[in-house]
């Protein structure tokens, strides 16, 4: 017999620098009226000098907790979602245990491209359902916009900075995963990706740095093909149908690919959730912000079913179906 498991807290933290459509007027060669066309994004945050994937993700984790009036000594295990890492090693989740002083807690990353977090969430469900572990901390947090070519205007203008956090805990009551899907995509690898020093040295820009590389026409139909899908799939593996969601929680990479999708899945914009307008693409945190802010706002009440969304670089997908009861 499994064990029950449930959301019971979450919390965000964004940098404090915002980068308008404006400003980039002024750095690569694009217009406002092109960025808003084509993304839908006006402004993003840009990360602090001092700031890290690891830093922003020590203090959402701290807001989860604080929501789900846990300790950190109570955490059994903290997994992050990061493709901007503060180091190839240790894990980022290595040094947000450190910080928030989880002594006890077992970690590690987990790198599945912007669809890490709902694959770090339901690992997280997976330990808590064997009885392994009953209180885990799962955390998305970028710093993307480190490894962005500023005169690339084909990158530059979709990425921003960002972490959010969920506490995972054990209940006796019921578990609000209802149902999720995973994929990969291998074939795709080269479509959109980070180069890294203990890779080719070939694949490297010729400067030596290691910029996000995209190609962003096969992303795009990529993406309005796998979300449908990957959604679709999540719902019938919970037994339900897409007119019983009550919010949609979409990758926030691009307002194109999300109005895409709901017309796919037949969704009234009343039931999706925005932020790209704000925030622009935040890769691995992108869901967990996103849903944080529903919360936040009174988009999601208790007892209400959410599905969560994304794509990425693998390529990867991943979806997950969630029947809001924090208080469970």
């Amino acid at each position: 017999m499994g064990f029950h498991a449930a959301i019971t807290g979450w919390g965000k933290y964004l940098p404090q620098r915002v980068l308008t459509n404006k400003e980039l007027e002024r750095m690569v060669d694009t217009t406002e009226e092109w960025i808003m066309t084509r993304t839908g994004i006006r402004e993003r945050r840009i990360v602090g000098d001092d700031e890290t994937a690891s830093t922003m993700a020590v203090e959402a984790g701290k807001k989860a907790l604080e929501v789900a009036g846990l300790s950190p000594s109570s955490l059994d295990l903290i997994i992050v979602a990061t493709n901007s890492p503060d180091r190839i090693t240790p894990a980022s989740s290595f040094l947000v245990q450190h910080a928030i002083g989880a002594k006890k807690a077992a970690a590690f990353d987990v790198g599945a491209g912007c669809s890490g977090f709902i694959h770090a969430l339901a690992i997280a469900y997976q330990f808590i359902s064997s009885g392994i572990y009953s209180n885990i901390l799962v955390v998305g947090s970028e710093a993307v916009t480190r490894i962005i070519n500023w005169e690339d205007r084909g990158t530059c203008v979709l990425f921003g900075d960002g972490a959010g956090a969920v506490v995972v805990q054990a209940n006796e009551h019921a578990t609000d995963m209802l149902s999720f899907v995973l994929g990969s995509d291998g074939s795709g690898g080269d479509l959109l990706y980070i180069p890294h020093p203990c890779g080719k040295p070939s694949s490297a820009p010729q400067d030596g740095r290691y910029y996000v590389f995209m190609e962003g026409r096969e992303v795009f139909k990529f993406a309005v093909t796998v979300m449908p899908k990957a959604s679709r799939q999540a719902v019938e593996a919970a037994g339900l149908q897409i007119s019983d969601i009550d919010l949609f929680i979409p990758h926030q990479a691009n307002d194109r690919i999300i109005q895409a999708a709901a017309r796919s899945l037949g969704i009234p914009s009343e039931k999706i959730f925005v932020n790209v307008d704000r925030y622009g693409n935040l890769s691995a945190a992108s869901p967990v912000v996103a849903l944080c802010e529903a919360v936040e706002e009174g988009r999601i009440k208790e007892g209400d079913l959410v599905v969560l969304v994304a794509f990425g670089a693998g390529l990867s997908w991943a979806a997950v179906v969630l029947r809001w009861q924090p208080r469970a």
